[in-house]
């Protein structure tokens, strides 16, 4: 078999993921803004980059056979910089979330022209890394890198993998070179979330607290070397009722607890209600404290 014959191949199969994709990949258009292109995550359902929103009423999706349809907008998280719509009579296919990405599988990003056209580009996954603070909430997990080139009006198109499931979403921002993508496994659970609630529910201890090193002879025993010191306890709150100033939680159900971000990453809306442990260096001595989790308002 000739080397032609391979690449030819590979081109047909190429073609033919782009293809499969391209039909869960919408164009959403607002009143005033440019457009910008959507994944259909459920049926019915499309995923967005929220900063494309220029309006909360006059949503519209385009999709892949070139029909428009009303769509109604119906949550937004902006810590991941992601929204939902609902878009009744939609019949575009949903994607699937991918697993996991691994650094160096192929990498497809799709989007949405002007004209409503698909564009595509092919490259690799190049980093898998995280958390990542926004600045506009709690930080987030796990971002993917992609060598990859991201359509101008690409933010919220899907990133896809050789077998055409989501990678990830475009958030159309840059890091380091590399366009930005929210990993699918979060980015499906965020659009759960939003679809069914219209928001995103995350924990709340009522803690003020900063990072600070554990001395050796201050460990009691535990191997943690780092931890949050506790200088302000909300009244109350689940914080008042458990927790004391001066106290360094260095643990929180069954995970360690080393930044501000560690903690806020395992404030996970379904804890919410829930009683977890949460480990604390107190007097000089390691405790194991029970505490339940409010709901952040």
């Amino acid at each position: 078999m000739g080397v032609g014959h391979l690449l030819s191949e590979f081109s047909g199969q190429l073609a033919g993921l782009v293809e499969g994709a391209a039909a869960s990949t919408v164009q959403v258009r607002g009143r005033h803004a440019r457009p910008a292109s959507g994944t259909v995550f459920a049926a019915g359902r499309v995923l967005m980059a929220a900063h494309s929103l220029d309006h909360r009423n006059g949503l519209a999706v385009r999709a892949s056979d070139g029909g428009v349809l009303p769509a109604e907008l119906t949550g937004v998280d902006p810590s991941t910089d992601l929204a939902v719509l609902r878009v009744p009579g939609l019949a575009a296919p949903a994607l699937q979330p991918s697993a996991e990405a691994r650094v160096g599988g192929l990498a497809v990003s799709l989007g949405r022209t002007w004209s409503g056209a698909v564009a595509a580009s092919v490259g690799i996954v190049s980093v898998v890394g995280g958390p990542l603070r926004t600045g506009r909430g709690p930080a987030i997990e796990q971002v993917i890198r992609a060598d990859v080139r991201v359509h101008p009006l690409g933010a919220g198109g899907p990133l896809v993998d050789a077998a055409g499931a989501a990678l990830g979403v475009a958030t159309g921002a840059t890091l380091r070179g590399l366009p930005l993508f929210i990993p699918g496994v979060i980015a499906w659970r965020v659009a759960g979330a939003l679809d069914a609630h219209g928001r995103i529910k995350r924990g709340y201890l009522g803690i003020s607290a900063q990072p600070v090193h554990i001395p050796d002879a201050q460990r009691s025993g535990t191997a943690r070397d780092a931890g949050l010191l506790v200088v302000g306890v909300a009244g109350d709150s689940p914080a008042a009722r458990t927790l004391l100033v001066g106290d360094v939680v260095i643990g929180f159900d069954g995970e360690a607890v080393r930044h501000h971000d560690d903690l806020l990453a395992r404030l996970r809306g379904d804890l919410v209600g829930k009683t977890v442990p949460i480990e604390v260096i107190r007097g000089g001595d390691v405790r194991t404290l029970s505490i339940e989790v409010a709901e952040q308002r």
